[in-house]
C-alpha cells in the first residue's frame, strides 16, 4: 500500500505538536494564576484520590483516542492506495454488422437493428462495428469493444428507421452510386471495415487468420442497379480474407429449388464463406450466430499492461470511527 499525498503526514504531525505545546503552556499558566489555599487537605482524602485516578485513566483513554483519531484521519487524507498492474484481455474476434438500408428494406430495418442490438448484448469482449449501405456504403461506427457506445448508436439507427424527428441525416452517405441496393458492393464496403494487418489476414501459405472475423449481413438481396461486385464475387472476397458471412433475410420466402431466387443466392453466398443463413424472424437466428461466432478462434489477446490505482480507505477510516466513539465515551465519563 502507498500514500498518494504522503507529505500530509509530516504536516499533520507538526500541526499536532504545535497544538499540544500551546495547550500545555495554557494549562500551566492557568494553574499558576488560580492558587487554592490548604488544597492539600482535600487532595489527601481517599475519595479524592480514587476520583483523581479514575479521571486520569479516562483522560489517558481520551488522549490516546484523540491521537488515534487524528493519525487515522491524516492517513485517510493522505489517500492510501494499492498500485497493481493488469494485463487486459480482448477476444480475438471482430464482428461487422452490415445493414442494407435500401427502399425494399425500409419496413424491416428497425427490426433488424433490434436483432443487432440483441447480438451486441450477447457478445463479451469481441469488437463490433456497424456499416450501412444502399448504393454506397457508410460506416456508422468502427470496430469497438465499447458496448455502451455501440448500443447508443444502434438506438440512433432504430430512431432513424422509425422516422423520429432529428434522425433524418442518419442515411447520409448511402446514396450516389449506380442504382440502389447494391448488395455485392455493400458487402465489400463492410469487409473494408476490418483492419488489414498480418495478424488479421491469412498468411501467404493459406493458414488460418489469427484473428477471426465475421460479417452479419442483413439484406433481402433485391438488387436494383449495376454493382461493381456481384454478391458471389463479394462472398469470394470475404472467403479470400477469411471472413465468415452470416446472412439475415427479412424477406425470406419459400424459394424452393430455384437457385436464382434472392434468398437462395444469399444462402449460397453466406455458406460459401463458412457462415450460415437465417430468416430474420427465426428465433434461432441470434443464438445460432452467437454460437457460430464464438466457436471461432477462442484464444484471448493480451493487451498492453495498465497501472491500476485502487483506493484503500477502509482501515484508516475504520480506526477513525472507533477512535471517535472511544473519545466520545471518555469525554462523557469525565462529564466534559
Amino acid at each position: 500500500m502507498e500514500l498518494m499525498f504522503w507529505w500530509l503526514l509530516p504536516a499533520a504531525a507538526l500541526a499536532a505538536t504545535a497544538a499540544a505545546w500551546i495547550a500545555v503552556r495554557h494549562r500551566q499558566t492557568d494553574v499558576r494564576r488560580r492558587p487554592a489555599a490548604h488544597s492539600d487537605r482535600l487532595t489527601m482524602l481517599p475519595e479524592y484520590q480514587d476520583a483523581l485516578r479514575r479521571h486520569r485513566r479516562w483522560l489517558a483513554v481520551a488522549g490516546i483516542a484523540c491521537a488515534a483519531l487524528l493519525a487515522s484521519a491524516a492517513v485517510a487524507a493522505a489517500r492510501p492506495v494499492q498500485l497493481t498492474t493488469t494485463v487486459p484481455e480482448q477476444r480475438n474476434r471482430d464482428i461487422m454488422l452490415c445493414l442494407d438500408v435500401s427502399g425494399s428494406m425500409s419496413s424491416a430495418d428497425a427490426a433488424v437493428v433490434e436483432v443487432f442490438a440483441e447480438l451486441a448484448r450477447e457478445f463479451d469482449g469481441e469488437r463490433i462495428g456497424l456499416t450501412i449501405f444502399d448504393s454506397t456504403g457508410s460506416q456508422v461506427f468502427p470496430l469497438t469493444d465499447d458496448y455502451g457506445y455501440a448500443r447508443d448508436q444502434l438506438l440512433l439507427a432504430r430512431d432513424a428507421f422509425e422516422g423520429k424527428p432529428g434522425s433524418s441525416g442518419f442515411l447520409d452517405g448511402t446514396w450516389g452510386g449506380r442504382g440502389s441496393s447494391l448488395i455485392g458492393d455493400g458487402l465489400a464496403s463492410c469487409l473494408s471495415g476490418f483492419p488489414r494487418t498480418p495478424d488479421s489476414d491469412a498468411g501467404e501459405d493459406g493458414t488460418a487468420a489469427k484473428r477471426s472475423r465475421s460479417v452479419v449481413l442483413a439484406t433481402d438481396n433485391y438488387v436494383s442497379g449495376n454493382p461493381i461486385l456481384t454478391l458471389p464475387q463479394a462472398a469470394a472476397l470475404a472467403k479470400d480474407r477469411t471472413v465468415r458471412v452470416y446472412a439475415l433475410n427479412p424477406g425470406d420466402l419459400d424459394y424452393g429449388s430455384d437457385a436464382g431466387q434472392p434468398g437462395a443466392q444469399l444462402r449460397t453466398a453466406a455458406e460459401s464463406t463458412g457462415g450460415s443463413y437465417y430468416a430474420l424472424d427465426n428465433p434461432g437466428a441470434v443464438p445460432g450466430i452467437v454460437a457460430a461466432v464464438q466457436e471461432t478462434e477462442a484464444t484471448a489477446l493480451k493487451g498492453a499492461p495498465r497501472a491500476v490505482v485502487s483506493d484503500q480507505p477502509v482501515l484508516p477510516l475504520g480506526v477513525a470511527v472507533l477512535s471517535g466513539i472511544t473519545l466520545g465515551s471518555a469525554l462523557w465519563r469525565m462529564r466534559l
